[in-house]
């Protein structure tokens, strides 16, 4: 199913909890939830002390009162698990559900996500309350989604989880040491295990310099946060079959590759505080959009959820700057445009103590609805209640970008070339801005989705190479495919193993056309110069040094010390398609003008069939087009023919200005 209800959920965490002191404070939340066009709220988060305040003693009361309010309102209610903090009689009591740090220290109580996923003990009370959750709640109106836990992170060192560490070890290894040995080259500095129980988590005090065991670890700190969310869930699929489930992701949070989740979520949804400003946003809302499409992408471009973003500031950032009016406005539209069918902040009400007591919400501490941020949230409400024409829309993208969780594992872990700029995720997000500005939509795929669909891909920095993937990208280039590839691309596998026989290694040399021999660094404010397409570019950080082997060369180094003159920048024709290798990490202004060649070659089209001025996007959506304003000043398009607009049911045509902070929504 594309989607699960009608019309663009518009609302936020809603923590009634915090008020059941003072009832009176609920209705008025509901009447303020009229005023804003928010049809849902999001509840019971962090309320796991008020609904089992001792062991076995149980409060649904105030939650069965919250749930009919909402139903009576007309509200879709986005239940939650209360896994994300335990209360502290847990904690007092079963001191194993806390976790332990790379020092061997195991925490006090505190803060949130300060749980061992190992435990069973809390896996057992989590499972208990969830199984009482789904049975009370179970046929209530106003129950439409389950928010699983909140922001899942972190990793627990303790014995449990050392002792699943190595049973997951186990069978990664086929039960072979020697085989884990030989793909970890532990015998470089005499590190042979001879008995699994030699093998710990890497800490800063123990193993730290094996990367082979940080990907392992990574590895299974992902699989044991998705087995503790399989068993928060089956209490809830058994009783609630037909009610769909979510866990809120957070960007590109390298602690756990959420793809893995992505077949076991009905609904992605993800967490979005974007460092917006009060001038030109342009660079913001390309890495925004990197993300909304990360997101999209991860369910084959079916619709996500923008599960929190904040109405006005955040309270974490150094300084927490208000915006002017507009921006959070543009912001939501920009998700809703790349798929997003809600809207949702965080949060309803500002809390009156603890930590987030500043962070931005709907309703101030002054609690009634005189306030900018409530006016400007209650006109967004009435711009998305008319885009029900957009829920369930995907978006079909025949260009992609590979941006793999476990590859910006690798490129973290080794230790070598320019150690001090990696970065890998900026490096894919020049990439996709280049696509970003033309209006062409793009997918961002790990290296193990299926390439058939597309008509070109780009691989950034594809420093790890996962079983069969090289074979692969052979395929996809032989049977017509553009692909392209840039330094340090195919060098080891995914244990981190060197490839012998020359890089781009496991068969990519000759689907590349091209021999790696070396690769120089180079450090901050030093570049060397390309020539390409008759331009000169600059080259930084890390230049790999190539000798074709049947690939053709179209720019070269000019100024790059032993190797200027050598091939920069080269195509190969392999099978019915072509294999770009771009052998040095480019600026943007590279990146620009090379895919606005391959753009033209493969005849990609845009979404915008007329021209996007700087800092102006263009995302299709169904039928239905968006053109957004992030420049920080006025722009102008002339459109290429009427077009109705959605908001206003007039019509559009010829130039037209597009204000600060403006949009359009056309069909």
């Amino acid at each position: 199913m594309d989607k699960y209800y009608d019309h663009i959920i518009h609302g936020g965490d809603y923590n009634p909890d915090q008020w059941v002191d003072t009832k009176e404070i609920w209705d008025e939340d509901l009447r303020l939830m009229d005023l804003a066009k928010v049809n849902s709220a999001t509840v019971g988060i962090f309320a796991w002390s008020l609904l089992e305040p001792e062991e076995g003693v149980y409060n649904f009361g105030w939650l069965d009162e919250v749930m009919d309010k909402l139903a009576s309102h007309g509200k879709k209610a986005i239940l939650a698990t209360p896994s994300g903090a335990r209360p502290p009689w847990m904690a007092q009591k079963y001191p194993e559900v806390l976790r332990v740090e790379e020092s061997g220290i195991r925490n006090e109580y505190g803060v949130r996500h300060n749980h061992c996923l190992t435990s069973p003990v809390y896996r057992e009370k989590t499972a208990k309350i969830n199984r009482m959750l789904a049975q009370r709640y179970k046929d209530h109106p106003a129950l439409f989604m389950w928010h699983i836990s909140n922001e899942y992170s972190g990793e627990c060192h303790c014995e449990l989880c050392q002792k699943a560490f190595r049973e997951w070890l186990k069978k990664e290894y086929h039960g072979s040491l020697d085989e884990l040995n030989f793909k970890w080259w532990n015998g470089f500095w005499s590190h042979r295990f001879t008995d699994w129980e030699q093998i710990s988590s890497p800490k800063f005090r123990g193993e730290n310099h094996v990367p082979a065991l940080k990907l392992a670890w990574r590895r299974f700190v992902t699989e044991q946060h998705l087995s503790f969310y399989l068993d928060e869930i089956a209490p809830l699929r058994e009783l609630t079959p037909q009610v769909p489930v979510t866990t809120n992701m957070m960007r590109l949070y390298k602690g756990i590759d959420y793809r893995k989740f992505a077949p076991f979520v009905d609904v992605i949804s993800w967490d979005n505080y974007p460092d917006w400003t009060n001038g030109d946003n342009t660079e913001p809302a390309v890495v925004t959009a990197f993300a909304h499409d990360v997101f999209r992408s991860m369910k084959n471009g079916k619709p996500f959820y923008m599960m929190e973003s904040t109405p006005s500031i955040v309270n974490h950032k150094p300084i927490n700057r208000q915006l002017k009016s507009g921006v959070q406005e543009l912001a939501a539209i920009l998700a809703v445009a790349h798929g997003a069918d809600s809207v949702q902040y965080f949060q309803w009400r500002k809390s009156r103590g603890g930590h987030e007591k500043f962070h931005g919400a709907v309703v101030d501490h002054v609690g009634n609805e005189n306030t900018r941020v409530f006016r400007d949230v209650s006109k967004l409400g009435g711009v998305l209640e008319r885009l029900d024409c957009v829920v369930g829309a995907r978006t079909e993208a025949k260009a992609a970008i590979v941006c793999d969780w476990e590859n910006a594992w690798a490129t973290e872990f080794f230790c070598g070339y320019n150690n001090e700029r990696r970065d890998y995720d900026r490096v894919c997000e020049r990439w996709y801005r280049a696509f970003q500005r033309r209006g062409v939509p793009v997918d961002v795929i790990p290296e193990d989705r299926d390439f058939s669909k597309y008509d070109l891909i780009v691989s950034p920095f594809l420093y790890m190479l996962k079983d069969g993937v090289a074979d692969r990208i052979g395929q996809y280039v032989k049977n017509g495919g553009r692909w392209v590839g840039t330094y340090l691309t195919g060098i080891v596998d995914r244990d981190d193993l060197c490839f012998l026989g020359g890089v781009p290694g496991d068969g990519l040399r000759e689907v590349f056309g091209v021999w790696a021999e070396e690769t120089d660094s180079l450090g901050e404010g030093e570049y060397n110069s390309v020539c390409f397409g008759g331009k000169t570019y600059r080259a930084e950080y890390t230049c790999d040094v190539i000798h074709t082997e049947g690939a053709q060369t179209l720019g070269a180094y000019e100024t790059a010390s032993y190797y200027a003159g050598t091939p920069a920048v080269t195509v190969n024709g392999y099978g019915k398609g072509k294999a770009y290798y771009v052998a040095f990490r480019p600026r943007q202004a590279f990146i620009d003008d090379f895919c606005g060649g391959m753009i033209a070659e493969t005849g990609l089209s845009s979404d915008a069939p007329f021209p996007l001025p700087d800092g102006v996007f263009a995302r299709k959506r169904g039928e239905v087009l968006f053109v957004m304003n992030f420049s920080g000043e006025t722009r102008c398009v002339t459109l290429d023919r009427a077009y109705s607009d959605v908001l206003t049911g007039g019509a559009r045509e010829g130039e037209t200005v597009l204000p600060e902070n403006g949009y359009l929504i056309l069909t």
